[in-house]
């Protein structure tokens, strides 16, 4: 093999080949209707109890008004949002909280509860009745609304995704978290309502020669970040809601700026004003932190959208296939988004990229969204190296870590999406490796 991979790891004999697709997965299928996905199991003698009352069966449960905010089952406990000082330098104000992608019970929307969470000064708690959002420059009617005015807009539904272009920035020279939760945790997506800025903006009326919107929050560091005005007339959004209630205190509550498909900072949280003039604000700040250094030592500069990606998400570090056993059939699977557009198609390697499949997409496939894939196979015991590679409607496709090198260097942590690998071993274990390709 021609390939590097950071990790002494042997490749599955088992590679499936693109032009054999059709005759692979009939040969699939045929195994998954002969093995049976759940295979019937005899009882046995000490299995007899199962018909008898269980234990939470012989006394009343919690009376229907206990809570008045449901709550998860306790046994639930280890599905939660993580934190490493690794990324924060132990300054938990400034630092972010990791979604747990592994434990999501499938579709694309990520529980209020579990959506990754950034902050740079801290999660402000902000009365409602108290909230104002002003919005001025190069505006024909300045104005300043309270949320009951700005309620009182046509409001939509959207389904997107949002990720800090920092996410699987600790992979950017090697190996660094065996955890799909801390290489690809800072995203999370989520059904919005709000209304879109160019049906206020329409009431307001925009001067011709705006070109920029500063966007700024109320929290303690009032982070401001400055968008061209074809996004904010295009498909940016205030929103109030997620997952059909209120905005989360951490998620901007009550009212953040929506920006779908762009870096996770332009979405601000706790929005308190929107000022449209000609020319960026903070233009130097911001381009000190968010540029790309290339090879020839230019730095790319505003790039906001997200590239395509995608992450096997079961198996991962944290999900193996230690219980599995040689000719078990089982299921890949995985999610993939773009910020510059829809998802065409994922393909699936079982060799560390010598051979591709393509997957199964699965539920919704949108626009800047997170969309499911899968693919199932039967397991002969052997190691793998299992790979995702999305394609997008764009024609963009997700790059290898060579040749993400060669067209944007090593010396920034932004906008890293080259294709990940996990290692199957034949116990089951599975390990963060790279392959370089």
């Amino acid at each position: 093999m021609s390939k590097t991979i950071e990790k002494s790891v042997t490749l599955a004999s088992n590679s499936v080949s693109t032009d054999s697709r059709r005759g692979f997965l009939k040969g699939m299928f045929m195994s998954v209707a002969a093995a049976g996905v759940v295979a019937p199991v005899a009882l046995k003698a000490d299995d007899a109890a199962i018909t008898e009352e269980a234990e939470w069966g012989v006394k009343l449960g919690f009376p229907v008004d206990k809570y008045g905010y449901g709550q998860r089952s306790p046994y639930e406990h280890n599905v939660v949002r993580r934190v490493t000082d690794l990324l924060s330098s132990g300054d938990m104000y400034a630092s972010v909280a990791m979604c747990p992608i592994h434990e999501l019970e499938g579709g694309i929307i990520t529980p209020n509860g579990l959506f990754f969470n950034r902050s740079h000064g801290g999660t402000a708690i902000i009365d409602p009745n108290k909230y104002r959002l002003m919005i001025h420059g190069l505006i024909e009617k300045p104005i300043v609304l309270t949320l009951a005015q700005l309620k009182r807009y046509p409001s939509e539904s959207r389904i997107h995704f949002i990720e800090c272009p920092a996410n699987g920035s600790a992979e950017w020279r090697g190996p660094q978290f065996n955890s799909i939760q801390f290489t690809k945790g800072m995203m999370s997506s989520a059904e919005w309502t709000g209304v879109k800025l160019s049906v206020l903006l329409e009431d307001l009326g925009v001067k011709p020669e705006a070109k920029w919107v500063l966007a700024e929050g109320s929290d303690n560091s009032e982070m401001g970040r400055t968008i061209p005005i074809e996004k904010i007339m295009d498909d940016a959004m205030l929103v109030w809601g997620q997952n059909g209630e209120a905005l989360r205190p951490d998620q901007g509550y009550p009212v953040r700026l929506l920006v779908p498909g762009w870096e996770g900072n332009l979405n601000v949280k706790w929005l308190k004003r929107l000022e449209f003039g000609d020319k960026p604000w903070h233009a130097k700040e911001e381009t000190s932190k968010y540029t790309m250094l290339q090879p020839s030592g230019k730095a790319i500069r505003f790039f906001w959208p997200m590239e395509v990606n995608s992450i096997i998400t079961s198996p991962c570090p944290e999900k193996p296939w230690t219980d599995l056993k040689k000719g078990d059939v089982v299921e890949i699977e995985g999610l993939a988004w773009s910020g510059q557009g829809t998802i065409q198609h994922v393909d699936v390697s079982l060799d560390g990229g010598d051979n591709w499949t393509e997957a199964s997409l699965k539920g919704l496939v949108l626009p800047k969204s997170w969309t499911r894939f899968s693919m199932i196979i039967k397991w002969d015991g052997k190691p793998l190296v299992l790979q995702s590679r999305a394609t997008d409607d764009t024609g963009n496709t997700q790059p290898t870590i060579n040749q993400e090198i060669a067209a944007v260097g090593v010396e920034s942590v932004y906008h890293r999406n080259a294709i990940c690998s996990w290692e199957v071993k034949a116990n089951g274990e599975v390990n963060n490796v790279h392959v370089r390709g």
